[in-house]
């Protein structure tokens, strides 16, 4: 029995030829797997080359199933025309059935690898939802957010939809945190004490090309205080801003600065980069 038959039966495929898929697809998504562990392992012990490391898993998955993909699909490139015809039917059909979207999502998995917008390890907002890259997959990217809940957004929504990426393949990533500050308040001693509070955090990173810069803005009944300040590690976002928000409270409340009292103003994170 040859591999694929066209005839009065209709286009026919052999049972060896499913087997043999089934084989293939099965050995390289545990093959796939495996490599996945394996570079996830050492990413985490290696903290300044995390994201580097991990730019390889993505990378990786493409080729296992590409190559899986190819032993699948290698007999189509020998099928004569009335074959050729037949099998174009069918995707054409399955596509205009629902696979559109499955389709979209592939390629822009393919644009992921090839154009970079992100990575995984990456702190990102997509179609509104902010986390870090855990995950990309052939058809979606997988985020997880600070609340600890993971989110599959399909790589379609980069034709449609803004990617905002905080650091941008670096493990150090830029913090904003907001502090709220009365009218009449000492503004110098406020903006000393926030710039303080940032330089003197243990998570705080700090050179010539990452400076801490400290803002102040005038709103209509208080005054903000912007700290901008970049951590060594992106993991560390939260903490950073909690840890500076804590003792500018701190000190302020020791040194008599004044904050807002009415309700809605107050300390602010962001959480932008």
């Amino acid at each position: 029995m040859t591999l694929l038959q066209t005839g009065a039966e209709g286009f026919q495929v052999s049972p060896s030829v499913l087997v043999n898929a089934a084989v293939v697809l099965v050995v390289a998504y545990l093959f796939g797997r495996f490599l996945t562990s394996v570079l996830s392992e050492l990413a985490e012990r290696s903290p300044r080359r995390r994201i580097t490391i991990k730019l390889f898993i993505p990378i990786t998955k493409f080729l296992v199933y590409g190559a899986a993909t190819y032993l699948v699909f290698g007999p189509l490139l020998r099928l004569s025309s009335a074959q050729l015809l037949a099998v174009s039917g069918l995707l054409g059909a399955a596509l205009g059935f629902g696979l559109r979207d499955l389709f979209a999502g592939v390629v822009g998995g393919l644009l992921l690898v090839t154009e970079r917008p992100y990575q995984v390890g990456d702190k990102v907002e997509i179609d509104g939802d902010y986390g870090e890259v855990t995950g990309i997959g052939l058809w979606a990217t997988t985020l997880t957010t600070p609340d600890d809940t993971v989110v599959r957004v399909t790589n379609a929504s980069l034709f449609t939809s803004n990617v905002a990426n905080a650091n941008d393949g670096n493990p150090e990533m830029m913090v904003v945190v907001d502090v709220a500050v009365a009218p009449g308040a000492d503004i110098d001693r406020a903006t000393g004490i926030v710039e303080d509070a940032l330089v003197t955090s243990r998570y705080v990173y700090v050179d010539d090309d990452h400076p801490v810069v400290v803002l102040v803005e005038d709103e209509t009944y208080y005054r903000t205080i912007r700290g901008k300040a970049y951590v060594a590690d992106l993991r560390d976002e939260f903490a950073f801003a909690s840890d500076v928000t804590e003792r500018t409270l701190a000190a302020f409340e020791a040194q008599g600065i004044e904050t807002p009292t009415f309700p809605g103003v107050g300390v602010v994170d962001d959480g932008d980069g």
